[in-house]
């Protein structure tokens, strides 16, 4: 059986919303980053990298949220939008956009607005303008397009729904009113119940809440050098 190692930032929702939506059976395997799990032996076969999500589907070893959604689409048949040229070109181009830029630069923002020293305006600024740029160019693409791929829900959206139902918490409380677009499909995805199942997953197992300083050494090993 594919075992999903998750926890409940918003890449492993992704992953998590896509098993929920597919019935794919799967096992769970929480990965408590906060107290340095991801480092373990055993999960480093699975993903070098140390981060969560990564599933090990009977052998076959996948991390990188967006590579774990392609791979299981194509796996299933399910929740890719119709195989034509122009349609592929336009599924990989947005999921890529997510994968690179959405998550990315909403991380930044997140973590320059909430654990970085707060004389660091300049670093604050850039990543908040590259988010608010990033949700600008989906609020437009959104005005003119249901899905993020023309007329189907897909593995784009759950790729989107992962960071963009925490744009209040990325940008401030007044983001869902600067990108209504972006709201109407959050909250369209969010009302599903494979959404609210994924979810809830987190609550099936107790993770580390405090952000006391083990938790900042193994989350961000650039403050101290982690002690194995």
């Amino acid at each position: 059986m594919l075992k999903f190692y998750f926890n409940g930032a918003p890449n492993p929702n992704k992953i998590a919303l896509f098993l929920e939506e597919s019935g794919l059976p799967y096992e769970l395997v929480p990965v408590d980053t906060r107290k340095g799990e991801q480092f373990k032996p055993e999960f480093l076969k699975v993903n070098p990298n140390a981060k969560v999500p990564a599933i090990d589907d009977d052998g076959v070893f996948v991390f990188d949220s967006n590579a774990i959604l392609l791979y299981l689409a194509e796996k299933t048949g399910k929740f890719l939008p119709a195989n034509t040229p122009a349609t592929r070109a336009q599924t990989l181009s947005w999921l890529m956009f997510i994968a690179t830029g959405l998550g990315p630069y909403s991380g930044q923002a997140v973590h320059f607005k909430t654990v970085a020293p707060k004389e660091l305006e300049y670093a604050h600024n850039r990543y908040q303008y590259e988010a608010n740029r990033h949700y600008k160019i989906l609020d437009d693409h959104l005005a003119r397009s249901r899905y993020m791929v023309g007329d189907s829900y897909s593995i784009v959206d759950m790729a989107f729904w992962g960071w963009a139902r925490l744009g209040p918490f990325v940008l401030g409380d007044d983001a869902y009113a600067k990108y209504p677009n972006v709201k109407r499909l959050v909250d369209e995805i969010s009302a599903r119940p494979a959404a609210a199942r994924a979810i809830a997953l987190k609550d099936k197992f107790t993770f580390k809440a405090e952000m006391d300083e083990e938790a900042k050494n193994f989350m961000f090993g650039h403050l101290k050098t982690r002690v194995a």
